[in-house]
């Protein structure tokens, strides 16, 4: 072989190799999610909040669970009991990996929202959920950075008040990145397969 077709050869065995590895590149199959793909936003970071058992919490913690990350409060009357019984629904259809799901409930509400109250309330749904509060300024910060909204719309009395508020759910894959957005009505099934997604991705 001259050095001509010696060099042909070269080049076309590159072009090959490269053809195989863009090939490859293109058919792997991206995850699809039935919520909204969220994957590598650069909001909602962390969950630097107490939870109702006095423990200082971060979303470091849950390491290798799925984590589900839903803002409330214990007096709403629809949304948030509906949205917690969904998330505990999606536990048990999970089977043995139902352990491997973390559900955390974030209350807008803490001046109502005792660390008793809270703990009662997430033993309604699943004694393993967590539910977190803080400060009025830590809530803020959270809520900010979590492009969650949430008011005080007052009542007739002090206490009869209710809160406006986002509603919607958070997951996280096992290694702590928020990769999925549930719209509140989506339904248990659509979150049961997002999170079964990501649990066997990080299998």
């Amino acid at each position: 072989m001259n050095k001509r077709n010696a060099i042909k050869s070269v080049a076309a065995c590159a072009l090959l190799a490269g053809a195989t590895v863009l090939f490859s590149a293109c058919s792997e199959k991206k995850v699809e999610f039935r919520g909204v793909d969220v994957t590598g936003a650069e909001y909602a970071r962390d969950l630097p909040l107490t939870d109702h058992n006095g423990q200082q919490r971060s979303l470091k913690d849950f390491a290798g669970k799925v984590v589900v990350v839903f803002f409330g409060f214990t007096q709403c009357p629809d949304v948030c009991p509906t949205s917690m019984q969904e998330l505990a629904e999606v536990k048990r259809s999970l089977g043995a990996d139902g352990d491997r799901l973390q559900g955390i409930f974030v209350t807008v509400d803490p001046e109502r929202d005792t660390a008793e109250v809270l703990k009662a309330y997430m033993g309604n749904f699943d004694p393993s959920f967590l539910a977190l509060r803080g400060s009025p300024e830590q809530l803020a910060a959270v809520a900010k950075d979590f492009k969650i909204y949430y008011k005080k719309v007052e009542g007739k009395t002090d206490t009869s008040y209710t809160m406006d508020h986002s509603a919607g759910s958070y997951v996280y894959d096992p290694a702590g990145r928020l990769r999925v957005y549930h719209r509140y009505g989506s339904g248990a099934q659509a979150l049961a397969a997002d999170v079964a997604t990501l649990l066997k991705e990080a299998k």
